[in-house]
């Protein structure tokens, strides 16, 4: 397959305007040094001081130099998403704008999915010169996503990453799950996954855009993600499993209150009213419970039947005409 470009760089951006020029000169030598075809999508996530007015001057000076804005700030992830739509390189690299990233990381990372064949390699950033308040909670985080998704890296949220360009083309990232992208590329079946300890700089210019509360939004994103890849084709199995359960247990607590009450089951002789026991009342609940459950599954399945791209699945290779 012919590519446009040997790579692409997508570089999300909000606020840098001191920082673009001096990353894109920086990516440029790297990329002369090597002898890469190469294109850099900066996408500009609605910043309020001049980093569009700067996008615009490096573009007029290098065609190389793609950009897009948008009308507000949306987030890294709808940034990364619009970039990874309009990249046309064989082997895509995503950064952080602030130079924190390294491009001299470029050519190996590039090797790697180049010649080493992995679908997707993650930087890691071993040593870091981020605030406590920043590592801290990045490690609680990264043991928290290894656990979950099985995946053994040890920076999910390195903002330096390298992918073939049918895993960029293949996923789409919301919300805060530029994260695990990762994740989400192991489970649209690219399983090739490596890790590159990568140099981490020290900011040179504002200071840093990002609060505690991404890891907030980022374990409910895990969660989301975790759920939605696993039973968004097969909603039933989940909700009508966690019903059977429900019901079954609520069904069996409820005879058997009622088989005390007729056999007089009770060590001390007592005879007591099924409905003077709170255990019936859970078990009642459970009931209601499992009985909505199995109805919640019933309607997601119903929409999944209705879906547009219900069948929609990625074919890896193709030999031969094939009509659809």
């Amino acid at each position: 397959m012919q590519y446009a470009y040997d790579i692409s760089v997508v570089v999300p951006l909000f606020n840098e305007e001191e920082s673009l020029p001096e990353l894109v000169r920086w990516i440029k030598r790297v990329m002369h040094a090597h002898g890469y075809s190469y294109e850099v999508i900066l996408v500009d996530d609605g910043s309020t001081d001049r980093s569009w007015d700067v996008v615009n001057e490096l573009s007029a000076e290098d065609n190389t130099v793609k950009g897009l804005s948008f009308n507000r700030n949306y987030g890294k992830s709808a940034a990364l998403n619009e970039g990874f739509k309009r990249c046309s390189g064989e082997v895509v690299i995503t950064m952080d704008a602030d130079l924190q990233d390294s491009p001299e990381e470029i050519p190996e990372l590039y090797d790697m999915i180049k010649h080493q064949k992995f679908d997707l390699v993650s930087g890691w950033k071993k040593k870091r010169f981020d605030p406590v308040s920043k590592t801290v909670p990045s490690k609680l985080f990264n043991a928290a996503t290894r656990k979950l998704s099985g995946i053994n890296l040890h920076d999910f949220n390195c903002g330096l990453k390298a992918y073939r360009q049918l895993v960029v083309k293949t996923i789409e990232v919301h919300g805060e799950m530029h994260r695990y992208i990762p994740v989400i590329a192991k489970w649209n079946g690219f399983k090739k996954i490596g890790e590159k300890v990568v140099q981490h700089q020290e900011r040179k210019y504002g200071k840093t855009k990002f609060g505690i509360e991404r890891f907030i939004f980022g374990f409910l994103d895990l969660l989301s993600i975790s759920f939605v890849s696993r039973f968004r084709k097969r909603p039933m199995h989940f909700f009508g499993t966690l019903g059977t359960f429900s019901f079954l247990f609520g069904f069996l607590v409820t005879l058997w209150l009622i088989l005390q009450k007729v056999f007089r089951l009770y060590s001390d002789g007592r005879i007591r009213d099924v409905v003077d026991q709170p255990l019936f009342f859970l078990a009642l609940v459970a009931v209601v419970v499992g009985v909505q459950l199995f109805l919640a599954g019933f309607l997601a399945e119903m929409i999944t039947l209705s879906a547009k791209n219900k069948n929609e699945y990625l074919i890896k290779e193709r030999v031969g005409v094939l009509k659809k």
